[in-house]
């Protein structure tokens, strides 16, 4: 008896009546030579970078105010599905089965205006410098605050002119990611800060080398001048066992 069986992606290949659905979650469509479009579609992909930048952030820094950071940002998305079946409204351009969810609000909108002033609230809150160089301390936070609210606006506007929203569906997801980041950090900061203290003691944690950096003032500075002293006193250390030549 003949054997026509078939590796299974052969005869996915072959079977012409599979319909194939695309992958839209990174995929973003723009006008064909069109380089604004193109250049929001770039911008478009931002929140991905985020979330890449979180994992980096948990997996080196292993912070619990990185962790609850991400955390709400989690929240924050499910907060965006909730909202978009409960409301139902159309995106403004059918794009097939590229694009089959709801678009109201803006989940683009809503995940960069949380991360946005999240950040905000954070650099002005939690990290307090206390060092002598004012100017420069407080020039990093004009500069860290002011790109995180440009890239907000860009992917704002990218998300319109894209036609993957209308202006309404942006400024309302927005507003909710607003309104969500000023509720999540005085949640973190006066329900969640209290407890870490007990959670980086528990034995999971410290298997995990999970730590809190609440009572550290200026976290940047501290690990900066930290690690800026043990390379120095390490630097000696390797000098002084070198033999004299």
């Amino acid at each position: 008896m003949e054997d026509n069986s078939l590796p299974v992606s052969e005869f996915l290949l072959n079977n012409g009546n599979i319909e194939w659905q695309p992958l839209a979650l990174t995929l973003v469509e723009y006008p064909k030579g069109d380089w604004l479009g193109k250049f929001f579609a770039f911008i478009s992909l931002s929140p991905f970078g985020i979330g890449a930048g979180f994992v980096a952030l948990i997996l080196f820094r292993r912070d619990l105010h990185t962790i609850a950071f991400f955390t709400g940002t989690l929240v924050n998305e499910a907060l965006n599905i909730t909202l978009k079946h409960i409301v139902c409204e159309a995106r403004p351009l059918s794009r097939g089965n590229l694009y089959n969810e709801y678009g109201m609000p803006s989940s683009h909108s809503q995940f960069i205006w949380f991360f946005s002033i999240y950040v905000l609230y954070f650099v002005l809150i939690r990290l307090h410098h206390i060092n002598n160089n004012s100017i420069i301390s407080a020039l990093w936070r004009v500069i860290i605050v002011g790109s995180c609210l440009f890239l907000a606006v860009l992917v704002s506007i990218g998300r319109v002119y894209l036609h993957y929203h209308t202006s309404s569906q942006v400024v309302v997801g927005g507003v909710v990611g607003f309104i969500f980041a000023t509720l999540w950090f005085i949640i973190v900061h006066r329900v969640f800060t209290p407890l870490f203290p007990q959670l980086v003691s528990l034995k999971l944690c410290e298997m995990l080398m999970i730590r809190d950096t609440t009572l550290i003032p200026n976290v940047l500075w501290f690990e900066y001048t930290t690690s800026r002293q043990e390379a120095r006193a390490r630097g000696r250390k390797m000098a002084a066992l070198k033999p004299t030549q």
